[in-house]
């Protein structure tokens, strides 16, 4: 029933989501970089492409903030903020302007009513608890002999496999928007639009990658417990 913590299984079952996250990583970082060097004809920064998109779209309300960090650029539906790191907020670059109005594709999600948003939205409180105690649990069960408490925390861990599964149509249908936005407010032209969408191409193949991951961990664990496949 239980296992050592060096366990070749687990590197095995694990692999395809090893070898994707640090492919989306280099794709994600090469492709941003590579664009970043690249400003857009309009001399639109981030900040403004995305304040023009949303305005074109009548989104209103939402404020443009700027926000430490290397592309930790998100949207708060919470406090309708969209937080763009420095290389984004005040960048001309073409990368800039794509992650820019991906975020604000999210805006355009929040006022149409995207359920897809609003679940994952309603689900981070979970997330954020299942995360914090999941390996708690394990770990304190693996010590203790006790299958009960790993399984509680196996069943802890699955709440973040549910939130990173629903990140990937509510990242992609972000994208999608934001490409329509950007055409319909000219921030880009057609061919400096298309560059724009590699680096969104690029970036939510890490999204691809982390619900992979996560899957594929949770398959391990199910494994070890019996659940799939049986276990001595």
């Amino acid at each position: 029933m239980f296992w050592g913590f060096f366990d070749p299984l687990y590197f095995i079952i694990l692999a395809p989501g090893l070898a994707l996250s640090l492919y989306a990583t280099f794709r994600t970082k090469s492709t941003f970089s590579k664009y970043s060097k690249v400003e857009s004809r309009s001399g639109l920064t981030g900040a403004q492409a995305a304040e023009l998109m949303l305005r074109r779209q009548g989104v209103q309300g939402v404020r443009i903030e700027r926000f430490g960090g290397w592309l930790s650029d998100h949207y708060d539906p919470g406090k309708k903020a969209l937080r763009l790191s420095e290389d984004v907020y005040s960048s001309q670059s073409l990368s800039a302007i794509g992650v820019a109005c991906h975020e604000a594709g999210h805006a355009i999600q929040d006022a149409h009513g995207y359920g897809m948003l609003s679940l994952r939205t309603a689900l981070v409180p979970a997330t954020n608890f299942s995360s914090t105690f999941a390996y708690i649990a394990m770990i304190g069960g693996f010590f203790l002999q006790m299958a009960g408490l790993i399984l509680v925390g196996v069943c802890l861990f699955s709440v973040g496999v549910v939130f990173s599964l629903i990140t990937l149509p509510v990242e992609w249908d972000a994208s999608k928007r934001a490409k329509v936005a950007m055409d319909a407010a000219g921030v880009l032209s057609p061919e400096e639009s298309r560059h724009a969408s590699k680096v969104l191409n690029a970036a939510f193949l890490t999204y691809l990658a982390a619900a992979l991951t996560s899957l594929l961990t949770l398959a391990y664990y199910l494994i070890r417990l019996g659940v799939l496949g049986g276990d001595e």
